[in-house]
């Protein structure tokens, strides 16, 4: 049960605008679940395929590039990215991992094992969208918007900062680092910098903890050799530094009432 209700809490926190065009679908998840159960399928059927042409003809008869095209083909893509990152990201990796272990030239078994890694994170990615259309059809989750909105409150900022390291990892695991550095600079900028004076007033050693992490630990672990499991462990970090900061900012705002 526990891990039912860890789902449900990131996927309302997991919930963003999208950049570009994304398609309605998202906003009506409940009337695509069949479409994205056949997408699933449609993509572990080419993605064994191309396996299978690696193991019946070898690497320089496979087209690797296939692997990132068929997975930006589909709307499922989308379904995802805008419900819950942190399995977006464990696709990305899972597609990568395939990729690099064809053009490395590796065994047909460890290629084989990377393609299960990347179903499991496929199915995986199904049950979340299902769940998010349940809480969707409830309107328990916001509506998904396709431009950025600005957060009001400095909880609410907290939250989107976290949102936004999710999506870090995504990038990475995309193999755009530089993108991955731009959203961590920019939150930094725009999002963190607006929040740290009222959390310094609370625990100074927690903002000066953070801010190494924005401009150091996190950039210097997006160099391109990092491996995607180990950003996540410093994203992870953050967040949970983040967490205890918006605790801090929700307790000193209810003590505030508490003397008004």
């Amino acid at each position: 049960m526990g891990l039912v209700f860890g789902l449900i809490a990131l996927l309302a926190a997991g919930q963003a605008s999208a950049n570009g065009a994304i398609g309605d679908h998202v906003n009506d998840l409940k009337g695509h679940l069949g479409q994205y159960s056949e997408e699933v399928n449609w993509l572990i059927g080419k993605y064994d395929g191309v396996v299978d042409t690696y193991e019946a003809k070898g690497k320089k008869a496979t087209d690797t590039q296939q692997l990132v095209e068929f997975w930006e083909e589909v709307d499922f893509h989308s379904a995802i990215e805008t419900n819950y990152v942190p399995v977006y990201a464990n696709i990305w990796q899972g597609i990568y991992g395939i990729k690099q272990a064809i053009e490395a030239g590796k065994p047909v078994a460890e290629v084989r094992a990377e393609q299960d890694k990347l179903n499991s994170a496929f199915w995986q990615a199904l049950g979340a969208v299902k769940l998010a259309s349940q809480y969707q059809e409830k309107g328990l989750l916001a509506k998904v918007q396709t431009t950025e909105a600005e957060p009001t409150t400095m909880p609410e900022t907290l939250d989107d900062i976290k949102h936004r390291l999710d999506r870090v990892v995504a990038k990475y695991a995309e193999k755009l680092p530089e993108a991955a550095t731009s959203i961590v600079h920019d939150t930094y900028l725009h999002r963190f910098e607006g929040v740290e004076g009222a959390l310094i007033e609370q625990d100074a050693a927690l903002v000066e903890d953070l801010e190494k992490d924005f401009n150091v630990t996190l950039p210097q672990a997006l160099d391109g050799k990092t491996s995607v499991d180990d950003v996540r462990k410093v994203v992870e970090s953050m967040q949970v530094k983040l967490d205890k900061a918006k605790s801090l900012l929700v307790e000193a705002e209810k003590k505030r009432k508490d003397v008004f």
